[in-house]
């Protein structure tokens, strides 16, 4: 899987979330404080990696900043994008079984090295529901990508 990363600061975790996903076998594409000479403002990385996702050249994004939700803002004001700011493994779950999250918003500051292995487990884990419900609340989503403020 082809699976875009970004990061506004160059810390542990970034780093660590960049190595666990080749390990895991993935392409990994970096933007932002993770690219030298990306610009490493969250909501300009963020919007990099989400933009991947919503072109297609990325399969999946998680996008980082200090505690994922200016990345989680940004990444979701791109058409197409479902990011999910994820704290813990069941979050993770939740958000790519009911909500088909396609983007992963993590918190620098709130992940450690075993936290990020267990979100991810779960992240990568979780199928999205077939539930009618489920499928038609993402329905609703795609629609609000193209109404008029």
């Amino acid at each position: 899987m082809r699976i875009s990363v970004s990061s506004d600061m160059d810390e542990p975790v970034a780093r660590s979330l960049v190595a666990e996903l080749r390990a895991r076998g993935h392409e990994v594409v970096t933007h932002g404080a993770l690219r030298p000479g990306s610009d490493p403002r969250w909501a300009v990385c963020s919007e990099s990696a989400a933009r991947d996702v919503a072109t297609g050249a990325a399969d999946q994004a998680v996008v980082c900043c200090w505690t994922g939700t200016g990345a989680s803002i940004a990444a979701n004001k791109v058409p197409g994008v479902r990011a999910a700011l994820c704290t813990d493994a069941y979050t993770a779950d939740g958000a790519r079984r009911w909500n088909d999250a396609n983007v992963l918003a993590l918190s620098l500051r709130l992940t450690s090295e075993p936290l990020l292995k267990e979100i991810l487990d779960a992240w990568f884990a979780g199928e999205p529901c077939e539930d009618a419900e489920d499928r038609e609340n993402v329905a609703r989503i795609e629609l609000l990508d193209r109404r008029e403020p």
